[in-house]
């Protein structure tokens, strides 16, 4: 019922944005693997609330709760269950959109599909729900750590304010030393002062978080149906907010020639590589061994603090205002959250292909 994702490396998240607590379960995780507790808080915590002035000031510590699935610090194959408790939910911020509809949210769709919602923050509508991905993706990025595959994502635009160098001239060691994640730090500085101008006139801001993964094999995908940067695209578009996903040259290649953009294949030292990556590290919907890197697209968030006209549940005029704590960009939240789901991603293609024993996949 679409709560699920993955076929090997598969996860489903359970909660609410206001219930007592939001979670996931993880089956598919290979047994004997040392798992880092801490490790996994650490990407909890650059997701969580209220971490700086340009996010939002809900106070949550997102701890994780190992309920099952790891005994003596190590997987024992069965289901994994991490559980994080909602601290800090305040549900009467929401009791004036009961009956209404607030623009761009899901209020509509949910009350029309399910005939009743839960109005308290959207209820599993929220973004709330992202925390037990990123809680997933530690655990899918500890184990591919083994096989020297890392994650890396990074804000590369807020509004109109863009970073101009390609990711292979940034500092991606640098993304976390600002508060807004952007490893250029000049562009980081004005993205910033955007950010706080635009919360300072009660509205909201989007833009783009580029993610990118090193250490890919060869191989990874499946043709026809269930190529690797589908399965990726979808992974991007299930989180909230997002509007868009390119991957390689993305929309940008259509400016060139074919006899641009084709990535010519080279004897590096008896390794074959192709000495472009316009392709962005896929070629046929398959890992080619060269770094994968994309583009996701953030709406500004629907949430404002300024009077929205809009309908209640009968049809009648009503004027809708935003109340609570929300962020005025989502984008330095979302970082964790982009590489979680590409470490999912990555996880459950690494374990399909395994599973063709004439042909593994090579660390």
């Amino acid at each position: 019922m679409g709560n699920s994702f993955g076929k090997i490396f598969k996860i489903t998240t359970f909660g609410e944005s206001h219930g007592p607590a939001i979670g996931v379960i993880i089956d598919g995780c290979p047994a004997g693997l040392e798992i880092d507790e801490g490790q996994i808080q650490v990407d909890m915590d650059r997701r969580r609330p209220g971490q700086s002035k340009i996010t939002t000031q809900r106070k949550e510590s997102d701890k994780v709760r190992i309920m099952s699935g790891i005994f003596e610090g190590k997987t024992t194959g069965m289901p994994i269950c991490l559980l994080i408790e909602n601290e800090n939910q305040k549900s009467k911020d929401y009791s004036h959109i009961a009956d209404s509809f607030r623009p761009s949210h899901a209020d509509f769709t949910y009350q029309q599909k399910y005939g009743f919602r839960d109005y308290r923050g959207g209820g599993r509508s929220s973004a709330r729900e992202t925390a037990a991905r990123v809680a997933a993706g530690a655990i899918a990025k500890q184990w591919l750590n083994a096989f020297n595959i890392s994650f890396y994502a990074y804000v590369s635009q807020v509004g109109n304010l863009k970073v101009t160098k390609p990711y292979n001239e940034l500092d991606l060691n640098g993304i976390d030393d600002n508060i807004v994640r952007c490893p250029d730090p000049e562009m980081a500085n004005q993205m910033i002062e955007l950010i706080e101008e635009t919360r300072k006139n009660r509205d909201t801001i989007g833009g783009v978080v580029t993610g990118v993964i090193k250490g890919v094999p060869v191989g990874l995908g499946e043709p026809v149906f269930d190529k690797l940067h589908s399965e990726l695209g979808k992974a991007m578009l299930s989180i909230n907010a997002v509007k868009g996903f390119e991957y390689g040259s993305g929309f940008e290649g259509i400016k060139l020639n074919g006899s641009q953009h084709n990535d010519e294949f080279i004897n590096d030292g008896g390794i074959i590589k192709t000495k472009t990556n316009h392709s962005g590290g896929i070629q046929g919907g398959i890992s080619n061994g060269a770094d994968i890197y994309f583009n996701v697209a953030f709406k500004p968030v629907a949430t404002i603090m300024t009077d929205q006209r809009s309908v209640d549940k009968s049809g009648n005029p009503v004027t809708v205002s935003g109340k609570g704590r929300h962020d005025p960009c989502v984008l330095p939240r979302a970082v964790p959250i982009v590489e979680a789901m590409a470490a999912l991603v990555i996880a459950d293609f690494y374990m399909i292909q395994q599973t063709r024993s004439l042909n593994p996949v090579k660390s």
